[in-house]
């Protein structure tokens, strides 16, 4: 039986309705995504100055291979992908296991779950300065608690030393980051069958067992979501660490976002910052690839079961 045709002029039916509903979001992106990323390529291929952007110059990719000769420009990588795994494992770990503690009844289970919102929600400024003043080295609590431990180590100014700055800006990133994790992982739960679980209690499943085999198939496609989205969230993060630590000392913290923003209004050579910010989309658009494959995967493979 043939389509009929959309009666009374209506869009209801026609083939040209998705194109039409998603035209308008599809232009916002090419105006103000497409046409300023083209922007940023061209720039990339340029040497130009913030001081006098009208006298640009065409280097083809002599940005591009001074950043790979560069030393210090693999150092940032490296502290680049250390900084975002960290953060992905360390939030949702963290994450999931606030989200199974709120999951379960308990007496002030209501305010509980409100108050593990609060470092989400708190501004990044104020949580750089409440962390910058704990990591001191005179007055700030961690090195008091290391000093109160015994620790010989609990003199240290964490922010200035090479071996802790980063530790630090991980510790102040999770800690911020860590309750949205949680609230997604909280819902994903709700959605657990509770006649499941029972029925693998009843089948004498340990708590372990029952996460493996009930749990963690109906979270696990929130779990990759989450994982991509504080992937990139990582990768362009600034605030925190910009108002820490500017990246260093000596690198230890300079990501590339940082070196982003150091080179182009530091230094002024936006030609060169604008190859740092194409290497750093090309690194998240191909982790957005790696998730949207291996979910395709995944779902063909459900699919035949």
């Amino acid at each position: 039986m043939t389509e009929s045709a959309p009666r009374n002029g209506r869009l209801e039916g026609s083939r040209w309705t998705p194109y039409i509903y998603i035209a308008p979001i599809s232009l916002y992106l090419l105006l103000f995504q497409g046409y300023p990323l083209i922007q940023e390529l061209m720039l990339s291929f340029t040497s130009t100055s913030l001081l006098s952007p009208q006298d640009s110059e065409y280097v083809g990719i002599r940005n591009y291979q001074d950043l790979i000769d560069a030393s210090d420009f693999h150092a940032t990588i490296v502290v680049t992908v250390v900084y975002t795994i960290a953060c992905v494992v360390l939030s949702i770990g963290l994450g999931l296991a606030a989200a199974l503690l709120l999951d379960r009844p308990f007496l002030g289970r209501g305010v509980a779950r409100a108050a593990v919102t609060i470092p989400w929600a708190a501004p990044s400024v104020a949580v750089a300065l409440i962390f910058t003043w704990m990591f001191n080295a005179q007055y700030g609590i961690f090195n008091h608690a290391l000093r109160a431990l015994g620790f010989a180590s609990g003199h240290e100014n964490w922010l200035d030393h090479p071996a802790l700055a980063l530790p630090a800006i991980l510790l102040t990133t999770v800690w911020q980051i860590f309750p949205f994790a949680s609230v997604v992982l909280l819902a994903a739960l709700q959605g657990v069958s509770s006649e499941l679980r029972e029925a693998a209690v009843i089948d004498g499943a340990d708590r372990l067992s029952v996460f493996k085999a009930v749990v963690w198939p109906t979270i696990q496609p929130s779990v990759a979501l989450l994982s991509l989205f504080i992937t990139i969230w990582s990768l362009r993060r600034f605030d925190l660490i910009w108002l820490m630590t500017q990246g260093g000392p000596i690198g230890a913290t300079n990501t590339l976002v940082i070196e982003l923003y150091r080179q182009g209004f530091v230094y002024r050579e936006l030609g060169f910052a604008a190859a740092v910010g194409m290497i750093g989309l090309t690194i998240a658009l191909v982790v957005t690839l790696v998730y949207f494959h291996i979910s395709a995967r995944a779902e063909r493979a459900g699919g035949r079961r």
